[in-house]
């Protein structure tokens, strides 16, 4: 059994699935040769003419630039260079209409032609001996060379891969009907195309490079193989016409029987894909030094006057393309921009030409009739019989139109290489490649969004952790690291601790309980310290215990001696206070007889009581005055002598016992109420005496009730022996 690579050497080749035969209308464009236009009056040049990022300017408004000149500087991200078409001066750079359905604005230099297409320094070179990979790819890279098939994905991207390449598929099938760009570039420049395909063959070094070509252009397959006679590892292939066969997944299963997994790419089987058109480019900036600055464009259609394959500069408005091969509009025009099966209608002529554009097809209603009323799907399955991807089409118009993106994921949706061989068929009229390129555009929006949450999710974690780890850093910046003292060290603290023992001995608790929290800090102990109070707290207890046992011998003597030391101080003063108001009353009433009266009790207490006063009294009222001179100087001594002895009392107390400074007071109290009655008793005397003189009697019953009263007031002030308390610490 014959192995792989024998049956390609054989020229064996397999079959897709599906698949449509369109008209192809390729005989319009294809009889004259590639033609070149006039410069146009500007050129407008997008920033992004491919897929990756753009470059950064390098020129600005006002600047004069050569043909050739690098006009951006190409960054990360695919991002490739552009470079003027020809010289003359940057008139503006500003947003202006995309090569796009949606014409959306992108930022553009407008470059104004100067007429004389001077070409800036190039450098060439004949053969690619001596050069290494990088340097090619180099080359190649700011040459600004992108996919020119439609894709527009950055041909040095493709040279530079890391995997295995056994076989480089070169694709000069152009299955698009109306397009001939490809076809005449085969015709006219074949040994520029073999000349690409080999340097990229010196970057890859592939077993084979497999051209397929159609067979409905025979001379482009002629060409192409009288141009590769001298080399036997290019194999040029004729294969059937059938739509899409110039799919790059299509042609690898055609030529290698390969199959490309489904998210996978070319690479992951051991095969590139590469359009005719781009190893042409590839040539001219390998030999000649030329950058990618123009193209071949077929301009079509039953308004041009003369279709044909023109060399179109970067940035020509299409307006200039179709003007310039006579175009003549008709009622409700429309202008294409690439072929009837995967082009798109442009909203206006005043879009620019760029890498990827291979076609501008003009056609009238008869000839490309306008798309009708959308109608219910019948499901006649015509559209999964016609899909070369083998997907279902109409399953995925229905989770498209209700937006079910992970359905249409499950479903391979991006499988869809968009060549409308499903809308192509469909009874209905159903857009169907449409919903899915609208389908494609929202999920990768979405995950777009996915990933900038993600990153910015992971921003914000980023910075937290750095907050709290500088948070960490300053709480730990004032501490003291914890450190363990060696046991050399231990052994020095604990003799230094023993020599000051030894040496102060006498030293207080307190004074022992700092050294002992000193040792401590000194062996590096970073926990909490405490010093032993403990001495102290004994003291303290002491103390404390002889306060509680005062006031407990003193609440029980104050328990006995209070309640009748408070009742006869109580008397004493009932006494005088009662003495004092009869004193009074009989002073107000000034009565002799009453006086008299009084004078005679007064003499009665006094004889009682053992004084002498008797025959003074009855004889003589002289006598009877003196007499009670002599009762109130004795009243007088009477109530001196408790003043002392109540202060002895208190002293006493104070500083002895105070039971017996309890029983000091009660005699005090007693004298002084003794020296209460003698003073009253003296008073009636006086008053009796002095009965022939009644004002004589009121003053001397006055002075008796006051000093009555001083006695009793001096009597209550020893009631309270003086004790001072020990205050309790």
């Amino acid at each position: 059994m014959e192995t792989l690579l024998e049956q390609i050497e054989s020229g064996k080749l397999w079959q897709f699935p599906g698949g449509i035969h369109p008209p192809e209308q390729k005989i319009v464009s294809n009889q004259v040769a590639i033609g070149s236009l006039p410069l146009p009056e500007y050129l407008v040049l997008p920033l992004k003419q491919h897929i990756g990022a753009n470059g950064q300017l390098l020129v600005n408004k006002g600047d004069h630039v050569l043909k050739g000149q690098v006009l951006t500087q190409p960054g990360t991200n695919w991002s490739l260079p552009i470079h003027a078409p020809t010289s003359g001066t940057i008139t503006d750079i500003k947003p202006m209409p995309s090569a796009h359905p949606s014409a959306m604005p992108e930022l553009s230099i407008v470059l104004t032609p100067d007429g004389n297409d001077t070409w800036c320094n190039l450098e060439t070179r004949s053969s690619i001996d001596g050069l290494d990979n990088k340097t090619l790819i180099d080359i190649i890279h700011h040459a600004g060379i992108a996919g020119m098939g439609g894709a527009g994905f950055p041909t040095y991207v493709k040279a530079d891969s890391a995997k295995t390449i056994e076989y480089l598929v070169v694709n000069g099938v152009e299955c698009e009907p109306y397009i001939t760009a490809d076809d005449m570039l085969m015709r006219e420049h074949a040994q520029g195309i073999i000349r690409g395909m080999e340097v990229m063959m010196s970057i890859l070094s592939p077993q084979y490079a497999l051209v397929g070509i159609e067979d409905n252009k025979p001379e482009a397959l002629a060409a192409m193989q009288q141009a590769a006679k001298h080399n036997n590892k290019i194999l040029v292939r004729s294969i059937p016409t059938k739509y899409p066969s110039g799919g790059e997944k299509q042609l690898i299963k055609v030529l290698t029987s390969k199959e490309v997994p489904s998210g996978g790419i070319p690479a992951d089987v051991g095969v590139l894909v590469q359009n005719v058109g781009t190893l042409f480019a590839v040539s001219e900036a390998v030999y000649e030094g030329k950058p990618l600055i123009e193209r071949v464009v077929t301009v079509t259609g039953n308004t041009i006057n003369n279709p044909q394959n023109v060399w179109a500069l970067l940035g020509t408005e299409v307006k200039h393309l179709v003007y310039s091969q006579g175009f003549t509009p008709v009622e409700d025009q429309r202008v294409i921009m690439g072929g009837p099966m995967m082009g798109f209608t442009l909203p206006t002529v005043r879009i620019p030409v760029v890498k990827t554009t291979n076609c501008i097809l003009a056609p009238d209603n008869q000839e490309l009739a306008v798309a009708g009323q959308e109608q219910a799907c019948i499901r006649c399955s015509a559209c999964a019989d016609a899909c070369p991807q083998t997907l279902l089409p109409q399953q995925l118009q229905w989770f498209a139109k209700g937006q079910e993106y992970d359905k249409l994921e499950e479903y391979n949706l991006f499988d869809c290489i968009e060549c409308g061989a499903c809308s192509y068929v469909c009874p209905s009229e159903i857009p169907l490649v449409q919903y899915y390129r609208v389908a494609k555009a929202e999920i990768r929006e979405q995950k777009l969004e996915k990933v900038k949450a993600e990153r910015a999710k992971e921003r914000f974690e980023a910075r937290k952790e750095r907050l709290e780890k500088e948070q960490e850093e300053r709480q730990n910046r004032h501490k003291r690291p914890a450190r363990s003292a060696p046991a050399k060290d231990k052994a020095k603290v604990s003799e230094a601790l023993e020599r000051v023992k030894k040496k102060r001995p006498e030293q207080s608790a307190v004074q022992a309980a700092i050294e002992r929290a000193k040792a401590k800090k000194a062996e590096g102990d970073t926990s909490a310290l405490e010093p032993d109070n403990s001495a102290v707290a004994l003291e303290r207890a002491k103390r404390k215990e002889q306060a509680r046992k005062y006031k407990e011998e003193k609440a029980g003597s104050d328990k006995d001696s209070a309640p009748k030391d408070a009742v006869a101080a109580a008397i004493a003063r009932a006494k005088a206070k009662k003495a004092a108001q009869a004193d009074n009353l009989e002073a107000q009433e000034q009565d002799p007889r009453k006086a008299a009266v009084a004078a005679a009790i007064a003499r009665a207490k006094a004889k009682k009581s053992g004084d002498e006063p008797k025959q003074a009294s009855t004889d003589d009222p002289r006598k009877a005055a003196v007499a009670a001179a002599i009762a109130r100087a004795k009243a007088k001594k009477a109530g001196q002598e408790p003043e002392q002895n109540s202060a002895v009392g208190s002293d006493n107390v104070k500083t002895d016992d105070p039971r017996k400074a309890a029983v000091a007071a009660a005699i005090a109290r007693a004298e002084a109420k003794k020296a209460a009655k003698d003073g009253e008793s003296t008073t009636e005397t006086v008053v009796e005496d002095d009965s022939a003189d009644p004002r004589k009697a009121a003053v001397a019953a006055a002075i008796a009730r006051a000093k009555a009263k001083k006695a009793a007031k001096e009597a209550e002030q020893v009631e309270e022996p003086v004790v001072e308390d020990e205050p309790e610490d």
